[in-house]
This record gives structure tokens, C-alpha cells and sequence, in this order.
């Protein structure tokens, strides 16, 4: 006999029903925000093309910033397993450099992927603030 049948027999006989049961201390729940929603700039020049079979809506993305960029010193390079898939576009991108400056937890997800002629509307992406 295991001994969680043992257990359960025991109470039984004795007239106990249900066990009294410890409960782990949870974690706080983490809340996330949705704080930008943008097309990924620069699809057609890196690897999404190549990718596009592998990825899916919700994948996570890395958020990566790049202070040095000759072309945009707000930078952030948009990232799926290591690979490169394309930038934040310029004009959207200083709040978010910002927070990431400022070391505030950010997290990134492909909100919608659609195959379009225009590259600027296949990919869309999702910046999470998540506290």
C-alpha cells in the first residue's frame, strides 16, 4: 500500500474526511501593461523573411538596445531566438529606449503576423511594462 492511500484509508476510519492541507506562500502576481503596439521596421532587410515558417503571434521577443546605432542612437533591435528580425521604428522608439535605459522590466511578443506586399505590415509588435 503507498502510503497517500495509507493516509487516505486511515482518515476514513477515523472519520476524517478531508485532510487539512498547507498551502505554499505565493509569489505577488505579475501585471503587465501594454505600452506600444508597432509594425517592425526593417523585415525586409534581415531575417524575418527566412523565419517567417518558424514564428507565430505570442512568441517572445528580446528587446535590445543599441546606444552606439550610427543611423538612430534610441535604437532597439528587435531579436526572436538570437536571430535578428528587424528595429523598433525610429519614430516610435524613445520612450521605450528610455525605460529600457532605465533598466525597467520590458518584455516583447509578435502581436500579428500577416503576409503582405508591403513589408512594414507583416510583423507587428508588443511592448509589455511588466511590474
Amino acid at each position: 500500500m503507498i502510503r497517500r492511500d495509507f493516509i487516505k484509508s486511515f482518515a476514513k476510519l477515523v472519520g476524517m474526511t478531508t485532510l487539512p492541507v498547507t498551502v505554499a506562500a505565493k509569489e505577488p502576481a505579475t501585471r503587465r501593461f501594454l505600452i506600444q503596439q508597432c509594425p517592425l521596421a526593417g523585415f525586409q532587410h534581415h531575417e524575418g523573411e527566412t523565419l517567417w515558417s518558424q514564428i507565430g503571434i505570442g512568441n517572445r521577443l528580446e528587446l535590445v538596445r543599441e546606444p552606439a546605432n550610427p543611423f538612430d542612437a534610441n535604437a532597439i533591435r528587435i531579436d526572436w531566438n538570437g536571430r535578428k528580425l528587424g528595429y523598433i521604428p525610429r519614430i516610435q522608439n524613445q520612450a521605450t529606449a528610455r525605460l529600457l535605459d532605465e533598466g525597467t522590466r520590458l518584455e516583447a511578443r509578435i502581436g500579428r503576423l500577416e503576409k503582405h506586399s508591403n513589408p512594414w505590415n507583416r510583423m507587428e509588435v508588443e511592448v509589455w511594462l511588466v511590474v
